[in-house]
């Protein structure tokens, strides 16, 4: 049995009927040599065999969670529990003709249901049709299980990344602490958090004194949004419970080439991208966009290769330039404005999100999370979330079919209607959006407008225009 840290028990307190907090992984796999290797197609059967003898690598998949009487704590892992992968394993078949879009539309409606909690937090659907000979796994994970950086490593386990043999699946059932075994760990509990919590105060006032110490030239700009002043926008109402997806491809090379160009990082020129593409659908939608927005950029505090499990992450607040024309000086801004924000956050302290999350009351935090996400109509503190993952720098396999495309996404929060999240793989970049069902005509329309983003800071570069990954599925341009 362990405890579920703060951020852990907050992604769960945080789920609501409208705003299920799983996160997707999508792995796209390409059979077109499994069958001259193996001698037998890439099957649904493969793919279960796989699944059974690595599953003493993925830890996290056997993980139950189970409530405390009274919510007198935050829930508790119960670890090592059986798997009955005939509920978890599931086969979905993609509509014709089997592409990229047609995909995106089967992840949209896997991502609109929740996960039961009776039951360890994940499921994978197993998507055949698709064109091409490829095949897709769809990964619905609980974020309360792992992060960004936890689920990086946990796929690569499962792409035989990691150096570990196969082992046929066998647990023996576990049993669930008694009711007085389960208080008992919870006062242990309280009682450590109410030693540490000086301390957390202490690093509480450290740290907003030293923000108050900064210059007012670095405190006050006025072509950057304000914390806690995100302006409305179509993509804040309150958030729907239906989920649509979109997904695309770039070339690694391109996108490095790019922040190169113009003396920016990786993660600047994603966040600039944004920034442009969100301003042409601001335009569209809004038929303005004269004010920097506020982007929820997730952190990890503890980037280890070993972990797979849990939240070890903070946030940085980044003021988007969206209501900027200039596409050199939308990156220069964003550049300004993370490095803002990166100061920001370590003034106040890297762990100091997490620590505080530890006190957040059980028995109340639920049901203020489900008054939010019903009447939040404006998010204050963020208009989007948009996050990058570093994932594998080789190809991976499953059951020996070659995995060409990563794709993965967090969770929408109450009055925030998009999550972004960009992952490199080998050599490439992936993409994937996630809203809700009201907020687009096209949800593929974001999608194509951060492509022209990035082409348009290509431009006024001198760069040539992006390719399409040959190892990718072609593009979904949005409908017309």
């Amino acid at each position: 049995m362990k405890r579920l840290n703060g951020m852990d028990a907050m992604l769960l307190y945080s789920e609501t009927p409208n705003l299920p907090t799983h996160t997707l992984k999508v792995a796209v796999i390409h059979a077109d040599d499994y069958r001259a290797r193996f001698g037998e197609p890439f099957t649904f059967d493969v793919f279960r065999r796989t699944i059974a003898a690595r599953l003493h690598l993925l830890e996290p998949l056997r993980y139950k969670l189970v409530d405390i009487p009274y919510r007198f704590h935050h829930p508790m892992w119960l670890q090592d529990c059986p798997v009955d992968l005939d509920y978890h394993l599931h086969r979905v078949r993609v509509p014709e003709p089997g592409g990229r879009r047609e995909l995106d539309e089967v992840i949209g409606a896997i991502a609109s249901t929740p996960l039961d909690r009776t039951r360890p937090l994940w499921e994978f659907h197993f998507a055949e049709g698709m064109a091409d000979d490829r095949f897709a796994l769809i990964g619905k994970v609980h974020h309360t299980l792992a992060d960004g950086v936890a689920s990086a490593n946990l796929l690569a386990r499962l792409m035989d990344l990691a150096d570990a043999p196969d082992e046929p699946g066998h647990y023996e059932p576990c049993d669930e602490p008694s009711k007085r075994e389960l208080l008992r760990a919870a006062w242990r509990d309280h009682v450590q958090n109410a030693v540490e919590l000086p301390s957390v105060l202490r690093d509480t006032v450290r740290g907003v004194t030293r923000l108050g110490r900064r210059p007012r030239d670095r405190r006050d700009r006025s072509d950057m949004a304000r914390m806690f002043r995100a302006p409305p926008t179509f993509l804040n109402h309150v958030v729907s419970p239906g989920r649509t997806f979109a997904t695309a491809s770039l070339a690694l090379t391109d996108v490095k080439e790019t922040a190169k160009a113009v003396g920016v990082t990786f993660n600047d020129i994603v966040l600039a991208t944004a920034a442009g593409g969100l301003r042409e659908l601001l335009l569209r939608y809004d038929g303005r966009a004269d004010r920097p927005l506020l982007a929820s950029v997730p952190v990890s505090t503890d980037r280890s290769p070993d972990r797979i499990t849990g939240n070890e992450i903070s946030g940085l607040a980044v003021s988007l330039p969206v209501h900027v024309d200039d596409p050199l000086e939308r990156v220069r801004l964003t550049a300004v404005a993370t490095a803002n924000a990166k100061e920001i956050h370590d003034l106040l302290g890297p762990r100091l999100q997490g620590q505080m999350m530890e006190y957040l009351p059980p028995p109340l935090s639920p049901a203020l999370f489900r008054w939010q996400s019903r009447r939040a109509a404006h998010n204050r503190v963020m208009n989007v979330a948009i996050s990058t993952v570093p994932g594998p720098r080789e190809h991976g396999h499953v059951g020996g079919a070659r995995v060409t495309e990563i794709y993965s996404v967090g969770v929408l929060s109450a009055g925030s209607a998009f999550n972004m999240t960009v992952w490199s793989y080998v050599d490439q970049v992936d993409i994937s959006v996630l809203s809700d069902d009201a907020t687009f005509r096209d949800v593929h329309e974001a999608t194509d407008a951060m492509m022209h983003s990035l082409d348009e800071i290509r431009r006024a570069a001198g760069l040539p225009t992006l390719r399409t990954p040959d190892t990718a599925m072609a593009p979904a341009p949005a409908a017309r």
